[in-house]
């Protein structure tokens, strides 16, 4: 008798990209994920939550370079192993990273240094947000994460905090809480380009990795 065949769907981190102790953070990635289980994108990837926060990394403090694991020697201190492990079991990523100061913030460059093989080939899809949607944040992201082989997703969906004035931000990063009149703006002008962005990397999740080409 004939069995059909089962797909095992690819799995997603969606990543929490603010460790500040009060953060808006959490709330962000929630009204993220909600937006993304709307998607008709298919086939339709497993996505978990994984938290930047809760591996305490500080400062890259390891021996080696990031690049030489596993090939030259491995990580010695426990937040780099559990680190490592939690990202490379995922198959492609979406991270959503605040702007600070009109940059990257800097824990999230380093926890983004703090690995490379466990990133390089992967499909991610950049989501920042800020008071102009963290666009410069968004340009820093997006150049890094190429730049160490990531396969990153044209379309890079930019949250901006409701207006006049920069009460809304003020109130997030106070109280970790999204202001009603942002949550209002996001939802109607946030969920086309991140449902765009997601079906991006669902195709791209579906995509080989292309090999390097030979010479001669």
């Amino acid at each position: 008798m004939a069995t059909l065949a089962t797909t095992v769907p690819k799995k997603v981190a969606l990543i929490i990209g603010s460790t500040r102790a009060i953060r808006a953070g959490p709330e962000v990635v929630s009204f993220v994920h909600k937006m993304l289980l709307t998607s008709p994108a298919a086939p339709k990837p497993e996505i978990s939550i994984l938290d930047i926060a809760s591996f305490n990394l500080p400062v890259f403090n390891e021996k080696i370079m990031p690049a030489m694991v596993p090939a030259h020697g491995n990580f010695e201190y426990e937040h780099s192993k559990k680190w490592s492990a939690a990202v490379a079991a995922f198959d492609g990523y979406i991270f959503v990273s605040p702007e600070y100061n009109f940059g990257l913030p800097g824990g999230v460059k380093n926890a983004v240094d703090y690995l490379y093989n466990e990133w390089i080939g992967k499909p991610i899809l950049v989501v920042t947000y800020g008071i102009k949607g963290g666009n410069a944040s968004s340009e820093s992201l997006q150049k890094t994460l190429a730049g160490m082989k990531l396969r990153v997703v044209e379309t890079r969906p930019q949250l901006p905090y409701a207006g006049p004035g920069m009460d809304d931000m003020f109130a997030a990063a106070g109280t970790g809480k999204l202001g009603q009149n942002t949550l209002e703006l996001w939802g109607k002008e946030g969920k086309e380009p991140l449902l765009k962005g997601f079906g991006e990397l669902v195709k791209l999740l579906e995509t080989p990795v292309p090999e390097p080409a030979k010479s001669g």
